[in-house]
């Protein structure tokens, strides 16, 4: 019900969602690039909720003080403490080693700026824990979301982070100019 509801808003905004979500896989840290707008927020769960998947994400800690953090929650949200100097990687591996099943969607620019390079720790998560990576596409040109394919980190960041270029290299996000790469 919520899955059909969900697709209707999204075709009513003119959006639509492609690809497929990887039920059969337990555990998979998914990237939705590009990552330049606030109207990515709302496009997210509605995607996720139209391919019925269960998916959260993490957050700058400040999102969920009061007095709307607990939507953020609600949506699946894991504040971050990005003002301390944590090891984010090991935590994240720890939460998927305890888990049975687990998504977690990073946003590797870090933020809705204009970045050159991606951060890794969404790469060195899932290397770490020996799970796959979910590629998502947020096309605004296309008003597209596609969740497209599984990608193993190979351990050779270098050769990797090339491959992930060239998958995302035509992607424009809202703010085009804001995109990675």
């Amino acid at each position: 019900m919520l899955s059909a509801f969900s697709s209707f808003i999204m075709w009513l905004i003119g959006w639509k969602v492609t690809g497929r979500y990887p039920h059969e896989i337990k555990k998979l840290v998914v990237i939705a690039i590009p990552h330049t707008s606030n109207w990515d927020f709302p496009l997210g769960p509605l995607s996720r909720s139209v391919m019925k998947a269960k998916i959260k994400f993490v957050g700058k800690a400040s999102l969920f003080d009061p007095p709307f953090g607990f939507i953020f929650r609600w949506f699946g949200g894991i504040p971050v403490d990005r003002s301390r100097s944590n090891n984010f990687v090991d935590a994240m591996v720890d939460m998927y080693r305890n888990a049975d099943q687990l998504a977690v969607t990073l946003a590797p620019e870090g933020t809705r700026q204009k970045v050159e390079k991606l951060k890794t720790g969404f790469y060195y998560i899932a290397l770490k824990a020996g799970i796959p990576i979910l590629l998502i596409k947020f096309d605004y040109s296309k008003k597209e979301i596609d969740f497209g394919e599984v990608f193993w980190p190979t351990g050779d960041i270098d050769r990797d982070m090339d491959y992930l270029r060239d998958y995302y290299r035509h992607v424009k996000g809202k703010n085009p100019d804001q995109g990675w790469p």
